[in-house]
């Protein structure tokens, strides 16, 4: 395999081990109405293995796991499982073939026995009826093969998740695989639990079972891998022998270095950033969530855009909702224009001028089955409370005045939210929020998914406001967008806040993330 794009990372296919592949995926492409989710994507996995799959969010890796285990048929490409061309009807028939799968989910019925869950749907029976004391001792060997000290007959429910974990895991290798697959199975775990997962990944690995290993935390990733796979927005970038690929190359081949010409974005961030400065309008003192991010702080002037930096599942998502009352701290303070405000719940952030654009647009943002003009006076609304209507003329002012500065498309301010394109909601959050006159905005990924057009008329407008005196917050995985809009970045690693800089180039904020372990640890904030 060579790479698809050598001026990012290193080319060439990594070192060819002794044994042939037990999954070969070659030139898959994957289709779906208006999107390409995989585009001549291959993949090969062999026996006695750790093999990483590595990108960010939107990358392909799910997708392409779905594909490989049958709940999607691919468009185009071919896949074979020990040396014979497969397409599986579904996820069974690919764990009947020897292929397992274990999602961060646990999904178990906690209220069955360990042992119940273990051999669920392949119970032993006798006289027509399950065995109890065959399926404990069946169980006990399985256990005992990856070095799971449990008692069978004890009820999984009553054991925490990283325990029900390791139990998912001794069932899908019950059924003798020969590739098992862990779709981001350390998301929930501390250290020592981890520990003990790679723990038993080794002894299977050992055993010669192919694992395909899906984790955002880089050093983990490096810890357990012996091969990686590198996609980044539907295309392969390369395969590589672990200990082969620097931690730097790596998150350029990830994050790529690709760089849209936006000068006029680039001249608007400079004369908000000769304007910035002086009392914070937004202050966080030691704000920390336990198991979420550790104790941080944060100062935000007028007309200041401070970018957050880091990979996918580093803590920028917590640190904002945090600072918004989304989720409740359970340390430090926040203060807004010199004032503490409750983070009990977003209501008195949003009173003292907080506004924020959640990067879940279908979840958290947008009512698809309302209208621009409804969607987009709804935190207004909010604000006044629903026993006083936002008057009409108003209501038709707000729409004229924002649907106009944004660009909103259709220009038809009844038209539903649902059926625009994803640029177009994202521009529709955004109004929402901008019509309460914030005095601290908020974005997280808001321009995630949408089309080069609107991605700059959005990065346009944020330098605006910036300029305008605005104190804005923003995100992005795609740290060209960060550092051209930014005057200072706050680059996070593993939820923990590990540095501050201004005006930072990429590579600056690649180093810093490539380092190995960040101080404090999280658990030690925990």
């Amino acid at each position: 395999m060579t790479s698809a794009n050598p001026s990012s990372t290193p080319a060439g296919p990594a070192a060819e081990p002794a044994v042939e592949p037990v999954v070969e995926m070659h030139g898959i492409h994957m289709d779906f109405p208006g999107v390409k989710a995989l585009d001549d994507v291959s993949l090969r996995l062999f026996p006695g293995e750790v093999h990483a799959v590595m990108g960010e969010n939107g990358a392909g890796k799910s997708t392409l796991i779905k594909v490989l285990t049958g709940v999607y048929r691919a468009t185009a490409g071919t896949t074979t499982f020990d040396g014979r061309a497969v397409r599986f009807a579904g996820p069974g028939a690919a764990q009947d073939a020897g292929i397992s799968t274990v999602y961060q989910e646990v999904n178990l019925a906690p209220n069955l026995s360990v042992a119940e869950n273990i051999l669920l749907g392949r119970e032993p029976r006798r006289l027509g009826t399950i065995d109890g004391r065959a399926m404990r001792a069946a169980a006990r060997v399985h256990l005992d093969r990856i070095g799971l000290r449990l008692d069978p007959a004890s009820t999984l429910g009553e054991h925490p998740i990283a325990v029900q974990q390791l139990v998912a895991i001794a069932r899908a290798v019950a059924v003798d695989a020969k590739v098992l697959i862990l779709d981001e199975p350390t998301s929930s775990l501390d250290a020592e639990e981890v520990a003990e997962l790679f723990r038993i990944m080794r002894v299977l690995r050992d055993d010669g079972v192919a694992i395909l290993f899906v984790s955002h935390f880089l050093e983990q990733v490096y810890e357990i891998s012996d091969r990686m796979t590198v996609l980044r927005n539907g295309r392969l970038v390369g395969e590589h022998r672990t200990a082969e690929l620097s931690r730097l190359d790596l998150l350029s081949a990830m994050l790529g270095r690709e760089l849209t010409t936006l000068e006029e974005v680039g001249r608007l961030a400079e004369q908000a950033a000769e304007q910035a400065g002086g009392t914070p309008v937004l202050e966080a003192r030691g704000l920390g969530r336990r198991g979420a991010l550790a104790p941080f702080d944060l100062k935000v002037a007028a007309g200041e855009v401070v970018g957050l930096a880091g990979l996918l599942g580093s803590g920028r998502t917590e640190l904002v909702r945090l600072l918004f009352g989304a989720d409740r701290p359970d340390s430090g303070t926040l203060l807004v224009n010199g004032r503490p405000v409750s983070l009990r719940s977003p209501r008195a952030p949003i009173a003292a001028g907080v506004a924020f654009c959640s990067e879940d647009r279908k979840g958290e943002g947008i009512l698809a089955d309302l209208s621009i003009r409804d969607n987009l006076v709804l935190a207004v609304q909010a604000r006044r409370g629903w026993a006083r209507p936002v008057p009409r003329r108003t209501k038709d002012e707000l729409v004229e005045r924002y649907m106009r500065m944004l660009d909103i498309r259709p220009n038809d301010p009844d038209a539903l939210v649902g059926n625009l394109s994803g640029g177009n909601q994202q521009k529709v959050m955004l109004a929402r929020w901008l019509a309460t006159d914030p005095s601290v905005l908020i974005l997280d990924e808001p321009t995630r998914g949408i089309d080069v057009g609107a991605k700059a008329q959005i990065q346009k407008v944020v330098a605006e406001l910036a300029r305008d005196g605005m104190a804005v917050v923003y995100i992005s995985a795609e740290l060209e967008e960060v550092t051209r809009l930014s005057n200072r970045v706050v680059v996070l690693k593993d939820r923990v806040k590990i540095a501050e800089l201004t005006e930072p180039s990429v590579d600056d904020i690649m180093h810093l993330i490539a380092q190995h372990d960040p101080e404090p640890r999280l658990e030690a904030a925990s």
